[in-house]
């Protein structure tokens, strides 16, 4: 059955993040740009058919998959530009002693009774990844103390209530609270990937209204920038990357990650994103919070 749905490039670069290296097939020519936009939407509507009532399908909408930044600061938000600043770099000192050991797995909850069990790292853990890569020069967050509570969670399946470490900063009434449980394995995907397509990486944020995602996608140095395309359905939302203006010539091989927002014509809602690329759902992965496993 062919899923409804039409394919719409709709793209914004807004940052330029990184390299990666080995990359082939930088800065090639385009031969025949129509002809590779029809083989991205015809890939694109082959993975939307492989999805619908698959295996993976099921356990995307059984499992629990955070669509949401598993990180709050207090409530009333920070004090200060040198608190913002301190949070945004990671800037945390610790005093006193966490909490030793892992706890029994947590239960992530829905409305209606549905709810999973997750394993949740312990606190000392957890605040090694609160503070994974970061520091600074000006004023840290104090940690004075963390206790095992809850907090609201945006996910896949719906809001969600799901166990968090809350973490007491010095200066503030309100934790700092942490979405402790472990992702769900994202589901392998029911359809081979294909070979040197542009892949779109991960999602990186979501508007309010879910009506934008944006995410990373690569491009090479031989090029004008990345490119993405969203295929509509009722149970999914595919996203093909591409690039725009490739140059001729030598180039050397690398990948620039960058980000792309995508408007979509409806709401995300409960559809699953995938990359029409690996045929896998892309794993949301804001700033901070724990992975898939």
């Amino acid at each position: 059955m062919r899923p409804a749905g039409r394919t719409r490039i709709r793209s914004v670069a807004v940052l330029v993040a990184g390299c990666l290296t080995g990359v082939a097939g930088c800065g090639t020519p385009d031969a025949d740009e129509s002809g590779e936009r029809e083989d991205r939407a015809d890939r694109a509507r082959k993975v939307a058919e492989a999805w619908e009532g698959s295996a993976a399908a099921e356990a995307w909408r059984t499992g629990y998959h955070p669509v949401e930044v598993a990180v709050r600061p207090p409530k009333g938000g920070l004090r200060g530009a040198a608190d913002e600043r301190a949070y945004q770099e990671r800037h945390f000192a610790l005093r006193g002693e966490l909490p030793a050991g892992r706890p029994q797995d947590g239960t992530v909850r829905w409305g209606e009774g549905d709810s999973l069990k997750r394993p949740m790292p312990g606190a000392a853990d957890s605040y090694q990844a609160l503070v994974a890569g970061g520091g600074g020069e000006g004023t840290p967050l104090t940690v004075t103390g963390v206790e095992r509570g809850e907090m609201r969670l945006a996910t896949s399946r719906g809001p969600a209530t799901v166990p968090a470490w809350l973490f007491r900063l010095e200066g503030y009434d309100a934790p700092l609270r942490w979405a402790a449980v472990t992702p769900s394995p994202l589901p392998r995907s029911p359809i081979a990937r294909t070979g040197g397509a542009h892949q779109v990486d991960r999602v990186v944020a979501a508007s309010r209204d879910g009506r934008a995602v944006t995410v990373v996608a690569t491009h090479g140095a031989c090029d004008d920038g990345a490119v993405v395309e969203a295929l509509e359905t009722r149970g999914s939302v595919v996203l093909s990357g591409s690039v725009k203006g490739r140059k001729p010539g030598n180039c050397t091989k690398q990948a620039i990650e960058q980000r792309v927002t995508v408007k979509l014509e409806r709401p995300v809602g409960e559809r699953v994103l995938l990359d029409a690329h690996t045929g896998q759902p892309l794993p949301y992965a804001g700033p901070r919070g724990p992975r898939p496993r």
